[in-house]
């Protein structure tokens, strides 16, 4: 849509919370860019935003709670003053729909997953009649990547290759909210990428809800895997992920890909669920732990410091001590670096929701702590085995929370590792979207340290990328020098953009 939103002289302000994926993460980043171009501007930290915009995620129970927790809070301030809006887009809108405004009619707007584009329109009509506008539509309005950008790192991007999801997972409500799943052209995509690599970016990660299975609308079951090699072909493009693939559906052809195509990173996003069999068959999980094994196998024979990180449900319906003693062991097999571990929560409108034999909470919170404790002592050992090798950080912009008192930059491992790195007396500090090669020093679970005691152990690579922070900096009349504390963390569950 191009109906113009900016009918006031004083450009207005926003902000925009989100929760939840990365697909939500990539969204926000649309709509960011969606709201800039229709006359708006970010909010500064001290001011009260004219726009509130929520991007919500209903993967989780207490999605609903936070969003009105939030809602309730939000209330006061726009009673004091006049003229703010709040619109609530993402999962949980598709999914609660005309509920939002009756539990909080001082929302403005509620937008779906599939017309993202239709904010700016619905913002104006809102204001116009002075009422609430609720507009979700059951197919896809326009792709989100065709909608204005703004990203939220001069050195990295998202890149949808498809959206939506042809899977009946009992657990997950976002087939019912994203729809099935829409694969882009990959010419589009690759178009897409060398514009941010033209912009300045050096990595970029490929976002879908299944991305093994791109190519399903164009009848291609090798789309994926080519897809990663032509990133290859891509020059000054030194880094790129995807996530998050299926077990089901990831193929050879992904794996020798990637383990051919050298800037596609050592790193791998397997969600497992559950080690037992007859869970994953009560999940509609099609695959077993033994395949599940038999993947990483693979993947370590062709790739063998690759990082393999998971996502594991708690508590499923009718999940024995038998059934959890069998993903423990599949987790002590599989050596994951890192576990996205979840107690299990039922969803109104997901089959699980209505199985019997739902496990009381004091058993899987018992499970929970008992899962995390292992993970925990097997992400150690794996750091552990880092401790004197050489890795080259891709520099990002944020120190970490303890970054202020110890001095120390971050990066990110070509395995994703979280690397806290100090700079040598008289080195030169790099920007972020730089590279520096530093020792690994000391390991902990879920990062590691790297204080290098000599300038001939820090090596500094400028990039393209620290040339566009820069020049973002200069735009901004900020310093383009230093790494600040803050900014984005990607992978976390919620972060705010604007």
């Amino acid at each position: 849509m191009t109906e113009a939103v900016a009918d006031i002289a004083t450009p207005r302000s926003y902000e925009i919370r989100t929760f939840g994926c990365q697909m939500n993460v990539h969204d926000s980043e649309r709509i960011s860019g969606l709201l800039e171009t229709n006359g708006y501007v970010p909010a500064g930290d001290e001011s009260t935003p004219d726009l509130v915009v929520f991007n919500t995620c209903a993967v989780r129970e207490n999605a609903a709670n936070r969003l009105y927790g939030h809602l309730g809070n939000l209330k006061v301030t726009k009673d004091e003053h006049p003229g703010m809006q709040i619109a609530v887009g993402g999962c949980l809108a598709q999914k609660d729909q005309d509920t939002i405004v009756k539990r909080a009619p001082w929302v403005d707007v509620v937008f779906g997953t599939h017309n993202i584009g239709s904010l700016p329109v619905l913002l104006n009509r809102s204001r116009h009649n002075d009422e609430a506008q609720v507009e979700l539509l059951e197919a896809l309005e326009t792709f989100p990547s065709t909608l204005p950008t703004k990203r939220e790192s001069s050195y990295s991007g998202w890149v949808s290759i498809s959206v939506g999801c042809n899977n009946t997972c009992t657990f997950c409500i976002v087939p019912s909210l994203r729809g099935k799943e829409k694969d882009r052209r990959p010419g589009d995509i690759l178009a897409e990428v060398q514009a941010l690599v033209d912009d300045g970016a050096v990595e970029v990660t490929l976002l879908g809800q299944n991305v093994n299975t791109y190519g399903v609308e164009f009848r291609d079951r090798q789309a994926f895997s080519k897809l990663l090699r032509a990133t290859g072909e891509i020059d000054g493009l030194e880094r790129v992920r995807f996530t998050s693939p299926h077990p089901a559906s990831f193929t050879d052809d992904v794996i020798d890909a990637m383990a051919e195509t050298p800037n596609v990173m050592p790193q791998l996003h397997m969600p497992l669920q559950s080690g037992s069999d007859s869970i994953l068959k009560a999940m509609r999980r099609s695959y077993r732990s033994k395949r599940f094994l038999g993947i990483l196998d693979k993947v370590r024979e062709r790739i063998p410091h690759a990082a393999v990180t998971t996502d594991i449900i708690v508590g499923f319906p009718g999940e024995t001590e038998a059934d959890f003693q069998q993903t423990l062991e599949v987790v002590e097999a599989s050596r994951f670096s890192m576990a996205y571990t979840f107690q299990y929560s039922p969803r109104a409108g997901t089959p699980a929701a209505d199985m019997e034999d739902q496990i009381p909470k004091d058993v899987v919170q018992e499970r929970f702590e008992r899962l995390v404790a292992l993970q925990d002592r097997i992400a150690a050992e794996e750091s552990a085995k880092l401790v004197g090798t050489s890795q080259e950080l891709l520099v990002t912009n944020d120190a970490g929370s303890r970054g202020g008192q110890t001095g120390r930059l971050t990066g990110r491992a070509p395995d994703n590792r979280l690397v806290h790195f100090s700079i040598p007396e008289g080195a030169q500090a790099p920007r972020p979207g730089d590279f520096v090669t530093v020792p690994i020093t000391e390991s902990h679970p879920y990062h590691l340290i790297a204080d290098p005691t000599a300038a001939t152990q820090y090596h500094l690579r400028p990039s393209r990328a620290g040339d566009a922070w820069d020049r973002a900096q200069a735009d901004s009349c900020g310093t383009g020098t230093v790494a600040p504390a803050g900014g984005v963390n990607l992978g976390l569950p919620s972060l705010r953009i604007g």
